[in-house]
């Protein structure tokens, strides 16, 4: 079994048991969360006739539902760390069935912004970050896989919204199957109510020394104590007032150095990371294909992203990759950015579908590692907190960056600098997660060294302190 990252949770998750029923959950709920923005736009065609707007004005709303999304990172955190991933869980399945439901008595589309976007964008927040949250506190050993296999919700879910939407739209236009979507996310309830809290056991911490060698050092640490007291009445004011902050979330992230690199890759990657998704369909029909030749692009990338999420979760977990999991991540987005500057070479439909392939791969694999990688960088015990930071200032570059890419299709009149553009988008944090995380790894071992040689050092005090005093019994 691969070596588990280091946690200071105070017991030991259990790594399996109901644990897999919360991954089951998690499933449903980040599935959700991901895949329901982009199962919209089949919607949006009539709605766009219907309120007679423009193409952009229409796309906003899976926008503004997405940066809601990720805006409402740090309230779903906090409430997370306030009551539990249970009960946000169940709210937020309310509130995006609501969000649908008064949706599909919109007139204008302002409304749709309102209820859709914002409303229905705050619910899925309170379905992502509590789901993420709970698989690190039932799993440890095995969290790369748990994680992987939640991940592989958004491409599921994607793949049966697609078709069932087409259906719905077909039976019932797009107000009555806003109704219908309304009652079927409240499943996102049934995923919560299976996130109990975890029966923790808690763990037993051996004796490493004798209890001749605790006494011997007892002297020195009652020392030390009187200074700490000192120091500790000293800085209980200060404490105080910052502690209720720390409690919910975690500002003392921005000092840590793993958290720091995270974030500033993902900045840069996120402008260039939904974009291709977004324009490959339209990308197909520019180069001359029918409406079906190109859907069926994005039926072969959520059928290949469906397969390599779990396989990446497996990958992550072995006893290889694990105590490296940094690198594997900075591979997969690398070889995002690759495959977007390699798609313009790409010529005739048989090109395009071996873009797909490979595109579903490396987004796959991004997708799968994308928390797990946060996880194992500030643990799980500070994971809430740091997956509400992260996804607030993200939602800057969710937000722009499909416009920005849309920005440079109407300028050049071609979609090849535009996967030129999210190309580099990649690349560039791909190479620096690889120089930063190196950088990392080796402080962190030289952090380790130097805590196991003060730790010899304490002992061989404590063990010199003993024999003095045995040869002044003698």
């Amino acid at each position: 079994m691969p070596p588990a990252a280091t946690t200071n949770l105070g017991y030991t998750p259990p790594d399996g048991g109901w644990g897999w029923a919360v991954v089951f959950g998690a499933f449903i709920s980040i599935g959700f969360s991901y895949a329901f923005p982009k199962s919209l736009t089949i919607y949006f065609k009539e709605i766009q006739e219907y309120f007679s707007i423009s193409y952009s004005e229409i796309a906003w709303v899976s926008s503004v539902m997405l940066a809601s999304m990720y805006a409402g990172g740090p309230v779903s955190s906090l409430l997370v760390n306030r009551y539990g991933s249970r009960p946000v869980v169940l709210v937020g399945g309310l509130m995006v069935s609501a969000a649908m439901v008064l949706a599909s008595f919109g007139t204008t589309i302002m409304h749709l912004y309102l209820c859709i976007g914002v409303l229905g964008g705050l619910g899925l927040a309170f379905n992502l970050q509590p789901a993420l949250t709970i698989i690190g506190t039932y799993f440890q050993v095995k969290r790369p896989l748990a994680n992987g296999l939640a991940m592989t919700g958004s491409p599921v879910v994607l793949f049966t919204l697609a078709p069932l939407n087409q259906f719905l739209f077909d039976s019932f236009g797009w107000r009555g199957s806003f109704l219908v979507l309304g009652s079927i996310v409240l499943n996102c309830c049934v995923a919560g109510a299976l996130m109990r809290p975890v029966r923790k056991r808690v763990q037993l911490k051996p004796n490493a020394e004798p209890q001749e060698i605790i006494g011997a050092a007892e002297e020195t640490a009652t020392a030390d104590s009187r200074v700490q007291s000192t120091n500790l009445q000293t800085d209980k004011r200060k404490n105080e007032s910052r502690g209720q902050l720390h409690k919910y979330i975690d500002v003392s992230l921005f000092r840590h150095r793993g958290f720091l690199i995270y974030l500033v890759g993902n900045v840069v990657m996120f402008l260039g990371f939904f974009a291709p998704v977004v324009f490959l369909a339209p990308y197909a029909k520019h180069q001359g294909f029918d409406e079906y030749s190109a859907a069926f692009l994005l039926s072969i990338f959520a059928l290949v992203d469906m397969f390599i999420r779990p396989t990446t979760g497996l990958i992550g977990n072995t006893k290889w990759i694990r105590p490296r999991i940094q690198y594997f991540f900075s591979f997969a987005v690398t070889y995002n950015g690759v495959c977007h500057l390699l798609c313009p070479l790409a010529h005739g439909y048989v090109g395009l579908v071996v873009y797909a392939v490979f595109f579903g791969l490396a987004f796959g694999m991004v997708s799968a590692l994308l928390f797990e990688v946060l996880m194992d960088l500030v643990g799980a015990h500070r994971f809430s907190s740091a997956v509400g930071l992260v996804t607030i200032i993200e939602c800057g570059p969710v937000l722009l960056g499909p416009p920005l890419s849309g920005a440079l299709v109407d300028i050049f009149g071609e979609y090849k600098y535009m996967y030129y553009a999210c190309g580099v988008f990649m690349l560039v944090p791909g190479i620096f997660f690889f120089i930063m995380h190196y950088y990392n790894y080796k402080k962190l071992d030289a952090e380790q060294r130097h805590s196991l040689a003060l730790e010899m050092k304490t002992s061989d005090d404590a063990e010199q302190l003993k024999t003095s005093r045995d040869d002044e019994t003698l």
